[in-house]
């Protein structure tokens, strides 16, 4: 057996690659990181197999070569607009002896549960129990061995696209490795960065991701919302390059060093350098001016997420706060903006310390990769339980291992 588990984020903007190891008090820790620039990615789903390979290869060599260990199997994250949450409900008769719910009880109402019609081009990649409810006693984590007559589950179904999981599985197998298990991408940032208190109080996860914004919503200590906006970091960086007239790895790199959203933080004298292309000078702009540019768009998207939460009435649950991870979340006056615009706490969220390379993996940017190892040692250690909920394993990836036997 691989003694590594690797979690592999494809994302829109770049690749990351992180290697965990059991250490000799059998505590996971962080050995490897690797990352490279996504390529053949867009808005989170892939576009081009060959470039996304490339880039695959390039981000897990750089963690071997980091880790001095060889890299057979991955657990890989998926995002993307096509992710949905629904939440369901299903209801069962207790049959264990003297009335006693048994695994099998619990199995049979998981399964009625997640016995919803989805179209035929949509897969289910996770169902994650809210709570149980024996006999109208409600607020019921684990149902085990209790008396009861009646077993109801409230459960929260993540589905997705059966083909850009398909091509995301085609992608790391002609890349020479093995996906051992598709995992939401903002499943495993919360795993990574938010504490059990955090979700039980109700927190909004918000991954700031170059191509997409991921959402994901706990409540009393499990999720209840998932979505993904089709906006990012990218579209801040596409506005400055039209706004600024400046190519845009030149925006990006302005974003980077001097980019602000939130404007009381910017300081009202300073000037930001614009190079010149093509033969025109340099030009510069005031900070303020370009922290206008950026908090218009970062305020739309987070405007976008408080609607969709509003809409569902779970504004009024989050007493944990938002947390802010991902790419988007390093930037300067993000989380200032994000209380503004949601009217609660707002931190910005980084993976938690877990040995090894903490200076190098301790970042939002590496939140979903970290998460994704954390998910590998859970899974690989006790079955389906992890951080974020117990999960129930759907037997998707063997479906999808089937069609690539039968199609590749």
């Amino acid at each position: 057996m691989d003694s590594t588990i690797t979690g592999l984020d494809i994302g829109t903007t770049k690749v990351c690659a992180v290697i965990g190891e059991y250490d000799e008090k059998d505590e996971l820790e962080i050995i490897g990181i690797g990352t490279s620039r996504s390529r053949g990615i867009r808005r989170g789903v892939v576009v081009n197999i060959e470039a996304t390979l490339q880039s695959v290869v390039e981000a897990i060599e750089a963690a071997e070569l980091m880790s001095g260990r060889e890299v057979h199997g991955v657990y890989t994250g998926i995002a993307g607009a096509h992710i949905d949450g629904i939440n369901s409900k299903g209801v069962v008769a207790v049959t264990g002896k003297n009335r006693e719910i048994t695994r099998e009880d619990v199995g049979r109402v998981i399964d009625a549960a997640k016995a919803i019609v989805i179209p035929m081009d949509r897969e289910v990649f996770h169902v994650i129990p809210q709570e149980y409810i024996v006999d109208d006693q409600g607020g019921v984590k684990n149902p085990l061995d209790m008396i009861g007559i009646r077993l109801e589950a409230e459960v929260h179904i993540i589905t997705g696209s059966v083909t850009s999981a398909q091509n995301l599985l085609k992608c790391v197998n002609r890349a020479g490795f093995k996906v051992n298990d598709i995992i939401l991408g903002s499943l495993a940032s919360s795993a990574a960065i938010l504490s059990e208190d955090e979700k039980e109080l109700g927190v909004l996860l918000i991954d700031l991701g170059g191509g997409t914004t991921d959402v994901l919503l706990h409540i009393d200590g499990s999720p209840y919302h998932t979505n993904v906006i089709s906006l990012g970091g990218s579209q801040v960086t596409s506005d400055l390059s039209i706004l600024l007239k400046t190519p845009l790895e030149a925006a990006e790199q302005i974003k980077k060093e001097a980019g602000c959203c939130f404007l009381p933080m910017v300081d009202t004298n300073g000037d930001v350098i614009i190079p010149g292309v093509g033969g025109w000078p340099t030009a510069a702009i005031p900070k303020q001016e370009m922290c206008k540019i950026i908090q218009s768009r970062m305020t739309e998207i987070l405007s976008m997420v408080k609607e969709q939460i509003e809409k569902k009435g779970y504004l009024r649950h989050l007493g944990g706060g938002v947390v802010l991870t991902g790419g988007g979340a390093l930037m300067q006056g993000v989380a200032e903006l994000t209380k503004e615009v949601f009217g609660v706490p707002a931190r910005v969220g980084y993976p938690k310390r877990m040995g090894g390379l903490e200076e190098e993996y301790r970042s939002p940017i590496y939140a979903t990769a970290v998460g994704l190892a954390l998910f590998g040692a859970v899974r690989r250690g006790s079955g389906y339980e992890s951080g974020a909920g117990r999960v129930k394993g759907e037997g998707f990836l063997e479906k999808l291992r089937e069609w690539m036997k039968e199609f590749f």
